[in-house]
């Protein structure tokens, strides 16, 4: 049945994807928010067919921490899953996403309509600064950016890998940050069609308010995150034993 679930679930998805992309076409033509709109009835529509099919729920713990107004939210990066269940979350969001998916057709042309932030992960430094530049007025004219540190996805329990950059936007815009820690990887894995029943956990911590510098703001955001995420990975991975998802002397691989 996880198979068959899994495999119903993935032709649902991308089939709820491509009729709201069909449906958002006259968005092209009206003000940002409304295709961060139609995103956010993508993110919805996405876990509650996770929760119908799959049988895999989702808990938001802290969500009083969010403070109100401009703000980056620097997430853990494990699966697809966060790149659409945290958008409806926030009042305006933006990403910060590889400029590869700028070019897929339609959902290109929806991501520049909302003022997403491409990057060339292979640009030097002054593309990079024009990035930063960019992300910072995108910022500071009420945003929420959500940006994963690490920059791609990690597997759980995979040694972390947190690029500066974050440390960089941090100090040039002036916000708050807001880290962000959760289990995703061990019910929706990269690399695999599979879903695992059970309930990915996402947990907002305390906000980091806009006056460290550099390294003491990127040393407490990487600790504040990966000591959250290892006890949201150990929670998921009991939920997983006690369903049969996992062996007792075995934890999530990190190359899952």
């Amino acid at each position: 049945m996880l198979v068959v679930r899994s495999i119903l679930f993935n032709v649902l998805f991308y089939l709820n994807l491509g009729v709201l992309m069909l449906f958002a076409i006259p968005t092209l033509v009206l003000p940002s928010k409304a295709i961060i709109a139609m995103a956010k009835l993508w993110g919805r529509s996405s876990i509650w067919l996770l929760r119908v099919v799959c049988n895999v729920d989702v808990e938001f713990r802290g969500l009083e921490k969010r403070p109100n107004g401009p703000l980056i939210v620097a997430a853990k990066h494990q699966s697809t899953w966060e790149t659409f269940a945290l958008l409806f979350l926030f009042e305006y969001p933006a990403f910060i996403m590889k400029r590869e998916l700028m070019w897929i057709p339609l959902f290109g042309w929806y991501a520049w309509k909302g003022r997403m932030i491409s990057v060339d992960r292979g640009a030097g430094s002054q593309v990079l600064s024009a990035m930063t530049a960019r992300a910072g007025k995108e910022i500071r004219s009420g945003r929420q950016l959500i940006i994963f540190p690490e920059g791609t996805r990690r597997a759980p329990n995979a040694d972390p890998r947190y690029k500066f950059g974050v440390a960089h936007l941090y100090v040039e815009s002036g916000v708050p940050c807001l880290p962000v820690a959760l289990n995703s990887g061990l019910f929706w894995r990269r690399r695999s069609f599979l879903r695992y029943p059970g309930t990915i956990v996402v947990e907002f911590l305390d906000p980091i308010p806009p006056d460290l510098d550099r390294q003491a703001f990127f040393k407490r955001l990487e600790s504040d995150i990966e000591t959250a995420t290892a006890r949201l990975i150990a929670e998921g991975e009991r939920e997983l034993r006690r369903n049969g998802f996992l062996a007792k002397d075995a934890a999530a691989s990190p190359s899952a």
